[in-house]
Order: C-alpha cells, then sequence, then structure tokens
C-alpha cells in the first residue's frame, strides 16, 4: 500500500497532485480524516499505464457513496462492528501504473473547502497484500499558504459513515494484470466456536500465483452465529476468500451478523471504477477494494457481501459465511437488514453483461430464498438514519420505508451507484431471481408443415422453443402433448422429440424456473395424418395458342389434387422440375412435335405424404401439303413457314381439310395487317370463325385450338370467308395431340 499525503490550496479549496512517478500499482483512492465528511466538488485522477506509458483519460471519483462500517436499525452506531478510521472515495481499478496525477475541487463555496488529511492512497494488489514506501512528493499549483498533510485521527463514530464510490468519466484501457485465481464453491457455513483460527474453507484448486500460497486463516464468528436455513433457490458457485486471495491476517475481527437473524433486501452496487480489467484481472480487483477498505478506510473487512465480475464470475467477500447473514458495509442507514451484491465496473453508461446479471440474479436468489423473502416483491425497512436518497426523498432515522426487495443503492441514498445502465436492468433481474420464466415460446417445429397456425405431421416431431429467462436460471422443460409430458429436458436444452398418434393434438412447453415457479407457453395445434393426397383431376395436356416450332410446340398441363387435411404444394419432376402451390391448376409449357413425353406429378400434403399421377402426350404437325383441297389455294415459300412452304387463297369458300385421331387440335397460319377471316368446321359443324388480320406480321401463329376429354378420330376443315377488302388468308399447318 502506497500512502501519500497531499496538500491543499485556494484555502483549502484546491488540491493538485502533478504527475509523479510511483511503485507499481493497480488500484487508487482519495482518502481524509473524518469519516464523516465528504467531498461535494469534483475528484479526478489518471495514471500512466505500465510498459507503455500512456497516460490514461481522467477518471472522476465520487465523492460520496454511502457505505460504511456502521449504521443500521435502531441506533446511531449501527451494529456494524467497529467505525471506520477514515472517509473516502471507492478505490477504482486502473490496470498496472506507475505513474499518477491528482486534482480535486471542492464543491460551491470555496469556504465549505476540502477535508482534512487528504491523502492519494495507491494499492499494489497483485499479491493481495500491502507493502509500504515513503509517500510520493505532492505539490500545490499555487504558491498560496497550503495546509499540510494531517496525521490520522480517531474520529468519533457516526452513523453510516463510509468511502464515495468512484464514479469513472471514462474507461481506462485494459492492460496486463496479475493472473486470475481460479473460481472455487463459496466458503461453508461458519464454525460456530468462538475465537478460535480457522482455516480457509477448503476449494477444489488452489490459488494462482497472484493469490498468497496460504492465506492466514480468519477468525471463526462468535458463538452466537446464527444457523444458516436452507433456500428454496439452489447456490451458484462462488469463488471463496481464499481463492481470490484474502490476507485474513489484515482483517482479525470476527465478523458480525444482521440484529434480526434475516435478509430483507438485496442492495445491488457497482463499485465505479474501471470496465477495461480483464476477467484473470477480476481477483486482483477484488484484493485491491478489500486492502483498500481495510488498510486505508479502517474498515473491519471488505464492505460488500459478495462481489460479481463482468464474466460472471462470483466472490464469496465479507466473511463470516456465505450462508449466513453476515452485516455488511454497503448502504448507510440500512446494513442491519440487507445484503450487498456489487458488479465490478462502472455502469453509468455502459450497460452490464447479462453474465453479470444472471449473477446478480442467482445470488440474490438463493440469499432471500433462505428467509423466504420474494424477490420481486418489496420490503419494509428501518432507517439507521438521517439520509435523502439519488431522487431527492428525504427521511429521518426510525422511518418505516418500502423499497423493492432488490433495489439499487441510489433507492437508499444519494449517490449514482449503481448507475443508470445497471439501475436501468434491475425489474429485469428481479423476474429472473423470481421467476417464473419469461418469453417462453414454441419457435418451430420441424419434422411437420406448417399451414397458417396449425403443425402437420406423419408422427414424429422435434419441438423448438426459446425464453428470454437465462438457462442458467431454469431447473428443467416439458414438451407437453395434450396436458401431458411427453419429454423433459435440462434448462440449457431448448428442443424435445414426440411421436404423435394419427389425429389433432394440443402442443406446448412447461418451463420450470429454479425457484419452482412454471410457465407453460401458448398451445401450438399438431394434427399427425397418414393419408395421401389425392387427383381428382389427373394431369392432362390441351394445345394452346402460341408461336409453333418443330421443337417447341406450345401445350397446357392441367391437374387437380387435395388432401383431407391440408395440400402444401404439387411438383412437376419430368420432363423439367417445378412446383406450383396448393391452388394451381395449371401451366403452360413447350414440348417437342413427334416426340411422346411423359409428365409426371406428385402432390405433398404438410405431413409429408405423397401422390403421384402422369399424362403422356406426343404433338403431330401435319402440313398444309397432307390437306384435302377445295378451291383456288398459291403455294407460298419462306423459311418462316413450317416446313418451309404454306397455303394462301383470296377465294371465297376455298377450303382445305384434315383428318386425324387425337385429343387436342390446332390451326397454325400466318398473320398480317391485310389478312382475311375463316370458317372452322369440326367433324361437319361450323365451330367458330376466325380473324388473322393482326397489325404486326406473324408466323406460324397457333391461333385457334380445341380439346376434347379422350382421343378421337375427327376432322377440321377451313374455309375462306371473303372477307371484302382483305379476303387473303394463310395456313401454314394444324398440329394434333395424340
Amino acid at each position: 500500500m502506497i500512502d501519500s499525503a497531499l496538500k491543499t490550496a485556494d484555502n483549502g479549496s484546491r488540491a493538485n497532485l502533478k504527475q509523479q512517478d510511483t511503485e507499481p500499482f493497480s488500484m487508487l483512492g482519495i482518502t481524509w480524516t473524518d469519516p464523516s465528511a465528504r467531498i461535494t466538488g469534483t475528484v479526478e485522477a489518471r495514471t500512466r499505464a505500465t510498459g507503455s506509458g500512456r497516460w490514461s483519460n481522467w477518471l472522476r471519483l465520487d465523492g460520496d457513496s454511502g457505505q460504511g462500517e456502521t449504521g443500521g436499525k435502531g441506533s446511531a452506531g449501527g451494529k456494524g462492528g467497529s467505525a471506520a478510521l477514515r472517509g473516502g472515495t471507492e478505490p477504482a481499478w486502473v490496470g498496472p501504473s506507475d505513474g499518477v496525477e491528482v486534482r480535486i475541487t471542492a464543491g460551491g463555496k470555496t469556504t465549505n473547502g476540502l477535508p482534512a488529511g487528504l491523502r492519494l492512497d495507491m494499492v499494489d494488489p497483485g499479491k493481495g497484500t500491502s507493502t509500504g514506501m515513503e509517500p510520493a512528493g505532492f505539490h500545490a499549483d499555487t504558491a498560496d499558504t497550503a495546509d499540510t498533510a494531517v496525521a490520522l485521527e480517531d474520529p468519533t463514530p457516526s452513523a453510516d459513515t463510509g468511502g464515495p464510490g468512484a464514479e469513472p468519466s471514462t474507461d481506462i484501457p485494459p492492460s496486463d494484470g496479475p493472473t486470475a485465481s481460479p473460481t472455487e464453491t463459496g466458503t461453508t457455513t461458519a464454525p460456530t466456536t468462538p475465537a478460535t483460527p480457522t482455516s480457509p474453507a477448503p476449494s477444489s484448486s488452489t490459488p494462482s500465483s497472484s493469490a498468497p500460497s496460504s492465506a492466514p486463516p480468519s477468525t471463526s464468528p462468535s458463538a452466537t452465529a446464527p444457523t444458516p436455513p436452507p433456500s428454496t433457490a439452489p447456490r451458484p458457485t462462488i469463488t471463496s476468500r481464499a481463492a481470490w486471495g484474502a490476507d485474513e491476517s489484515i482483517s482479525p475481527e470476527e465478523p458480525s451478523y444482521l440484529p434480526g437473524g434475516k435478509i430483507k433486501a438485496v442492495v445491488v452496487h457497482h463499485t465505479a471504477e474501471s470496465n477495461g480489467y480483464t476477467c484473470a484481472e477480476a481477483p486482483a480487483v477484488v484484493r485491491g477494494i478489500y486492502a483498500y477498505h481495510v488498510k486505508q478506510l479502517g474498515w473491519k473487512d471488505i464492505g460488500y457481501n459478495f462481489l460479481v465480475d463482468k464474466c460472471g464470475t462470483i466472490y464469496e467477500g465479507r466473511k463470516g459465511g456465505v450462508d449466513l447473514p453476515v452485516m455488511g458495509a454497503h448502504a448507510y442507514g440500512f446494513n442491519s437488514e440487507t445484503t450487498g451484491i456489487s458488479v465490478l465496473g462502472t455502469y453509468t453508461d455502459v450497460a452490464p453483461s447479462e453474465a453479470a446479471m444472471v449473477s446478480v440474479a442467482r445470488i440474490a436468489a438463493w440469499k432471500l430464498g433462505q428467509y423466504g423473502v420474494n424477490p420481486s416483491g418489496t420490503a419494509t425497512l428501518t432507517a439507521g438514519a438521517d439520509a435523502t436518497n439519488y431522487f431527492g426523498k428525504s427521511w429521518a432515522a426510525g422511518a418505516q420505508l418500502s423499497f423493492p426487495v432488490i433495489h439499487g443503492h441510489r433507492d437508499g441514498y444519494n449517490t449514482q451507484c449503481p448507475g443508470d445502465q445497471l439501475y436501468d436492468r434491475l425489474a429485469t433481474v428481479r423476474s429472473w431471481a423470481a421467476g417464473p420464466v419469461t418469453g417462453l415460446a414454441i419457435k418451430s417445429v420441424t419434422g411437420a408443415g406448417l399451414s397458417g397456425t396449425t403443425y402437420y405431421t406423419r408422427a414424429g416431431i422435434t419441438v423448438n422453443w426459446s425464453a428470454t429467462t437465462p438457462a442458467s436460471l431454469i431447473s428443467k422443460y416439458e414438451l407437453l402433448v395434450d396436458g401431458k409430458t411427453a419429454a423433459t429436458t435440462a434448462g440449457s436444452v431448448t428442443s424435445a422429440k414426440a411421436t404423435l398418434a394419427v389425429g389433432t393434438h394440443q402442443i406446448q412447453v412447461r418451463a420450470t424456473h429454479q425457484s419452482g415457479k412454471t410457465a407453460v407457453s401458448a398451445i401450438a395445434t399438431a394434427v399427425a395424418e397418414t393419408t395421401a393426397p389425392s387427383f381428382p383431376t389427373k394431369p392432362n395436356l390441351s394445345l394452346r395458342t402460341g408461336t409453333v416450332n418443330t421443337t417447341a410446340v406450345p401445350v397446357k398441363l392441367s391437374w387437380k389434387a387435395t388432401d383431407n387435411a391440408a395440400l402444401k404444394e404439387v411438383r412437376l419432376t419430368a420432363p423439367l422440375a417445378a412446383t406450383y402451390g396448393p391452388t394451381t391448376t395449371s401451366a403452360n409449357h413447350t414440348t417437342k412435335s413427334g416426340a411422346a413425353t411423359s409428365w409426371s406429378m406428385t402432390a405433398y400434403d404438410h405431413a409429408g405424404n405423397s401422390a403421384t399421377s402422369s399424362v403422356s402426350g406426343t404433338p403431330v404437325i401435319l402440313q398444309e401439303t397432307a390437306a384435302t383441297k377445295s378451291g383456288t389455294w398459291t403455294t407460298k415459300s419462306s423459311t418462316s413457314y413450317l416446313g418451309g412452304k404454306s397455303y394462301s387463297s383470296s377465294t371465297k369458300n376455298a377450303s382445305l381439310s384434315w383428318t386425324f385421331t387425337g385429343r387436342s387440335v390446332a390451326w397454325v397460319v400466318s398473320r398480317a395487317s391485310t389478312s382475311g377471316q375463316a370458317h372452322i368446321y369440326i367433324d361437319g359443324t361450323k365451330t367458330a370463325t376466325v380473324d388473322l388480320k393482326s397489325p404486326t406480321t406473324k408466323y406460324r401463329d397457333a391461333l385457334w385450338t380445341k380439346t376434347w376429354p379422350t382421343s378421337a378420330k375427327h376432322t377440321i376443315k377451313i374455309v375462306v370467308a371473303g372477307t371484302t377488302g382483305r379476303p387473303a388468308i394463310t395456313t401454314d399447318a394444324i398440329v394434333y395431340l395424340k
């Protein structure tokens, strides 16, 4: 521990320390003689990183955090143990450093001044022990008469004193720090033999080189230590004091316990320092806070009951047994009815990690569960001192005040702690701690098709779900089919399989929170069915209008598929691949003339059942030369005609007849703006009169078609109508489908 007195200037309203070289340190704080005094102005420091020599941005330290060793229910002195020896800011983790600069300015009128005995305290927590050295030189920035550094005084205990929490204006960049101590299960129930030294709690691994190889044993609690009650919530993994390297020799006092023997509420803090620490450095941060609270502020032990780093590791704070109601020093006026959890870092502008929030929820649920306290409820606490909170509400000692069971430090004291971002998320922490599981919803069902809001399957399904409550707070999930458990999974697993009998079923997921409370998802309907779709209208082919080529004859494929549950789609699998929706019943294609082609289709329902059907057809082109002529026809030659030739006539009643056996026929013509009309007869009956006139010239145009349900022998006859002014027609061929 490096202690350096700080001189003041300007009638005690200002104090500065110019940039100075120092011995290595990783944490700092400003302390003063009177533990009840506060700095209402600004306290700022910046440091030089070891190795790189880079100076950090200015780090702002809060001059009043509302923590302290004493102050509780029913008395001015409280029941938390001995009074603090000094006042101070919370310690700020700055990472390995070898230089420092400080500036302090009093708020309000200069006559208010700064507290006497200002001192910069620098901590090297590498091994969890304190070291001494000569103070660095402090210099006033003016030549004004300055107060000299004051020796430690013997302060009178006050209602609830303590060091203000540090509020950095910016994060210090991360730097290499000491090796992290391994995470271990926290200490078990404290022994009840009075004042007999005991070894630290056993652990599954030994501390790393950054912690002492064998910390001195802590003094066991007095014989009046309460019996630890069981909890309704599981105990999370807790890193013991031995594991994070606590030097027990610096805090030999016995722990104290809440006078009522019951924890009524949890106060959430942040340590108000840089968020730039690494997870490996977190044990060193805890050691630094511990050394600062004990050696510099004169507290009997670290103030918090538990600490949590941004990676979610939980650390045992004040000794006395993690499963006992140990009296902490963290909440002015309310230490005697609460337990304190502090998240390492500053959360004024930066959101806490989910891992940290989960750990706060888990430790809070476990501790409150020992005393039957609902984490989402409210608690009535008795103020141990006069105070005003962050929101301007004031009260006198002895007042009965209602707080959320899990609340922020600012609710009971005028401090920014635990920062806006963490404070705004306390409702989430309460929900996670209390249960039930929130945001539970079925996301999908694999092995089934979804139509509207109903899933369809043949039998086997896998249900997938999600929840907003973190998995570590969920005991189990159950997949329910018609209200009965079909499968059970751990809280970290979010899917399960089930086999359904034929019929309609209600699917739900039930989540059991670690508290035992349950939540059930909305119902999803699933239908298991094994009946295949059908083709009431089997696939069939017909000729359609369009341009005809020998390799591409326009055809129309028609069908109708149905299903007794839910038709999903119809797929064309040959001679090409295409997929059609459940309501589509036809599609246009082309096919090669003179070649038999099979068109295969498969209908699928949403359950995965299928049915297949097909049709085969051969388009045949009959040239004009295959027709029986009547009247005058002229032969025309052009590569634009089918076969290179066509017939043209302007003679009224001139005709061409073709006979074929098939189920569909198309008349193929050439068209222009001067083209006339023609009558069409089928099997001797006039069927239509068509006009060949077109604003643009067209060749090989299937202008007219007719289709029958079945294949049969038919005769088609084309008769020139002799249209006035444009009597000519040009015919190329017919196409029929057999």
